[in-house]
């Protein structure tokens, strides 16, 4: 290998072309698709990165990043638009696949280079086969950084139990309280009445919140790591084949015959770590992360509460049709912001998620308090 820095230019130009040809094949497709091209052009900036570094580390020349699409990339865009991408797939695994190797005596490099590398030909190959796309993991970054951005998963299910915890005591208590306002508000019902429905609904909505994602994630739980104890036993009874798997596994991620078959002899040579790597790998399981039942309950118990506070608040302090239009407005910003959360982390667009959560609520509230409303003027 040249001890010449200014070998790091051809990376930083090779990096920086995919990035731009993901980017603009992105724009082709919608979907998971489009999501794992702007994840492999974001793995591509976070290698362009460490070059970067490099370059001015050793004092040379940085030249500015490029604007447009070479000719021969430019062709393959044209071609995704004209005729889907799945009819460029098969070239890009194949630059993928020869490029594979570009890291692996970079003593520059950092580690988690060759890997990604090899992914993201696994990234195409998984499309030109329509299996599901691969998690793509970008260890450089990781590195750099610390963590993976563009993953936003709690596998302990606290993050998720949050989110539904508060849309759900939104959503459900403000249509429970818009019920019982419609018929206070033709004089059958006095303001308390609407109070106590809505503390009713908050407390019991919660605890019941509570309970079920407590049974759902500690059946799930149970379940994993059932699937973890049979692992074992196979890893036991049969090491030959768990070592065949996992070399296959490692093939199928990109590595050559003798280098998988390296890496799963290393990884068996030791029980724990090899029961570790074949839950993550075979089973798609990460045994230090299966999920606190008590931590999910407490997040969504807070969260619903939290949730359907929004339209009993205003009933404390105020009167009638003042407590009424506050409550309607509390929960109108109520919801734009927990749809607006949902689209960020989830990636659907903050307008969208926002719009879809306020839609939803207010046609729950809306129907409820018509419903309320009909059965006032009936009974009163």
């Amino acid at each position: 290998m040249s001890k010449d820095p200014k070998r790091f230019l051809r990376y930083l130009e090779a990096e920086r072309k995919a990035s731009l040809l993901y980017r603009s094949l992105a724009e082709t497709v919608t979907g998971d698709r489009a999501e794992a091209l702007i994840e492999l052009a974001d793995i591509e900036d976070a290698h362009a990165e460490h070059w970067l570094e490099k370059l001015t580390e050793y004092g040379v020349d940085i030249p500015p990043p490029p604007t447009a699409l070479d000719p021969a990339d430019q062709k393959l865009v044209n071609m995704a638009r004209a005729t889907g991408l799945n009819s460029v797939l098969g070239t890009l695994e194949e630059n993928e696949g020869a490029d594979a190797g570009m890291y692996d005596d970079e003593p520059e490099a950092l580690d988690s280079m060759p890997v990604d590398e090899r992914e993201h030909a696994e990234v195409f190959r998984s499309m030109m086969q329509g299996s599901p796309i691969p998690t793509i993991t970008s260890r450089a970054e990781m590195s750099q950084k610390g963590t993976e951005p563009w993953h936003r998963v709690d596998t302990s299910g606290s993050a998720r139990a949050t989110v539904f915890g508060a849309s759900d005591g939104l959503v459900s208590n403000t249509a429970l309280v818009m019920g019982f306002a419609g018929a206070s508000l033709n004089g059958t019902l006095d303001n308390s009445t609407v109070l106590f429905a809505g503390l009713a609904g908050l407390l019991a909505g919660s605890f019941s919140m509570a309970a079920g994602e407590y049974v759902s994630v500690a059946s799930q739980r149970d379940l994993f790591r059932r699937e973890i104890e049979l692992e074992a036993i196979e890893l036991r009874d049969k090491p030959e084949e768990e070592a065949k798997e996992l070399e296959l596994i490692y093939r199928a991620k990109g590595l050559d015959r003798v280098q998988a078959k390296a890496v799963s002899d290393k990884i068996m040579s030791d029980p724990k770590m090899a029961l570790d790597t074949l839950a993550r790998e075979e089973l798609g399981l990460n045994p230090d992360e299966l999920g606190s039942p008590v931590k999910v309950a407490i997040s969504s118990f807070i969260a619903f509460a939290i949730g359907a506070s929004v339209a009993v608040v205003p009933y404390i302090f105020l009167q009638g049709s003042a407590a009424f239009f506050t409550a309607i407005a509390a929960a109108v910003i109520a919801l734009c912001v927990v749809g607006g959360l949902v689209g960020k982390f989830s990636g659907r667009g903050i307008v969208f998620s926002a719009m879809r959560q306020l839609m939803w609520g207010a046609g729950a509230a809306g129907v409820t308090y018509i419903v309320g409303a009909i059965i006032g003027v009936n009974t009163g």
